[in-house]
């Protein structure tokens, strides 16, 4: 089982979050391109014993395909050809991985307050709220071991998350959360900041 790779890498103005996982449920490798905690493209290949001649199925293969995969999205970024690595969206592999879950966070603008951040993250699949998703997050905050928590969401797709953080800490602290539901998985990087 390959958790995957996570990259934060800038280019010109840009924070670009790289992401790249073995999707199991779909049997594909992908990355994925986030810009403020949005998808903006896919790049897939498929893996396993119906993948055909050349595509990896065992998990070394697996993970050095997917390394791979990671390092061109990387590449591409730093010269300013990312859409060229995207994938067509018509072609089968394309369209299963589009099938995935979304993480909202649903208060973005919520205020720090008494030493602690609510975090109310809603899970949709297609548009429709998922009840019983596994949340995963982990926070990430300057001088201090990252701390994680784990949640499910209610029938209305939602999860409340609090973070006891010092608000000058905001400013340089992250939160990265991790959603499972019916063996597929989405991740979202949060980047928090100071009130203005």
């Amino acid at each position: 089982m390959i958790f995957g790779f996570n990259t934060d890498i800038r280019h010109e103005d840009t924070v670009y979050h790289v992401q790249s996982e073995a999707r199991e449920g779909e049997q594909l490798l992908q990355t994925q391109v986030f810009v403020r905690g949005r998808c903006i493209g896919k790049h897939a290949v498929p893996y396993g014993p119906g993948a055909g001649k050349g595509f990896p199925d065992n998990d070394h293969d697996m993970e050095k395909r997917l390394r791979e995969l990671h390092r061109e999205v990387l590449d591409a970024i730093r010269d300013g050809k990312l859409d060229s690595v995207f994938d067509n969206r018509d072609a089968p592999e394309t369209l299963a991985a589009v099938k995935e879950l979304d993480l909202e966070w649903v208060n973005a603008s919520s205020v720090h307050a008494s030493g602690a951040l609510t975090m109310r993250i809603r899970v949709t699949d297609g548009g429709a709220t998922v009840e019983g998703a596994r949340l995963t997050l982990r926070f990430v905050r300057p001088d201090a071991a990252p701390y994680y928590a784990q949640v499910l969401t209610d029938a209305k797709g939602n999860a409340e998350m609090n973070v006891q953080v010092d608000e000058k800490a905001l400013s340089d602290s992250s939160v990265l959360v991790q959603a499972s539901f019916a063996g597929r998985t989405a991740t979202r990087k949060f980047q928090l900041r100071a009130a203005i």
